[in-house]
């Protein structure tokens, strides 16, 4: 998987260990567990070479999890081509490139699982964040094509945009004020009266890798306390 060494992408790491998958994790700041490799998502090269080595360590890779991310906050008048740019790299075209290295295996086995952690920006949009939440509306849109795409050779893809999650990221957010509120005021306006966990994210992946979901792909499962619905 992408994005393992904090975060929701690490809690979806461990979660698949503990289902009793071998996880290897690409990420720049990768865990020191032996399996994992840094890696730029948004260099194929990179991407490859990591790859290699993971099916070296491991066999061939039938799972994928996308959690790779890269934010950012500007105000649209001010959002440099270069900033929106790298945003997109990270967010799309960092899964592109992942989808793309994984894909032979997973056609050769007639089996698959590909998760891409999108954003629930995606349906309710976000202020100064329109380089971040048009990345991960094409993440969606990218799941549902790959869906109908890969289905007939037995490859799901499914996205699970995060809703308010209680990460690094969010606490930064708030201390900048960019929530429009605090955690404690959205709590208020989120239905089940909680904020998320990395948690929640990593068991809803851990079910749509499960072979009791193989007739779930397409999918946007939000996981967000009702925040959108």
């Amino acid at each position: 998987m992408t994005g393992g060494g904090s975060g929701i992408g690490r809690a979806i790491a461990e979660r698949l260990r503990a289902d009793g998958h071998r996880v290897a994790v690409l990420d720049l700041n990768p865990p020191d567990d032996g399996l994992s490799h840094k890696a730029d998502v948004t260099s194929r090269e990179q991407v490859d070479e990591a790859l290699a080595r993971v099916r070296a360590d491991l066999g061939p890779v039938t799972i994928l999890v996308n959690a790779a991310g890269l934010d950012g906050f500007k105000r649209f008048t001010e959002l440099s081509f270069d900033a929106w740019q790298r945003v997109i790299d990270v967010n799309l075209n960092g899964v592109f490139h992942c989808v793309q290295a994984v894909l032979p295996d997973m056609l050769e086995a007639g089996w698959g699982r590909i998760v891409n952690i999108s954003s629930s920006s995606a349906h309710s949009g976000q202020q100064y964040m329109a380089h971040y939440v048009s990345a991960k509306s094409a993440v969606n849109g990218l799941t549902k094509a790959l869906a109908l795409e890969l289905g007939p050779a037995g490859v799901t893809v499914n996205a699970v945009p995060p809703g308010f999650i209680d990460t690094p990221m969010l606490r930064k957010a708030e201390e900048r004020g960019l929530l429009g509120g605090t955690i404690e005021d959205h709590i208020r306006r989120t239905p089940v009266r909680r904020v998320g966990t990395p948690e929640d994210l990593a068991a809803t992946c851990s079910f749509l890798i499960s072979e009791e979901a193989g007739y779930i792909t397409g999918q946007i499962v939000g996981v967000n306390g009702g925040r959108n619905t």
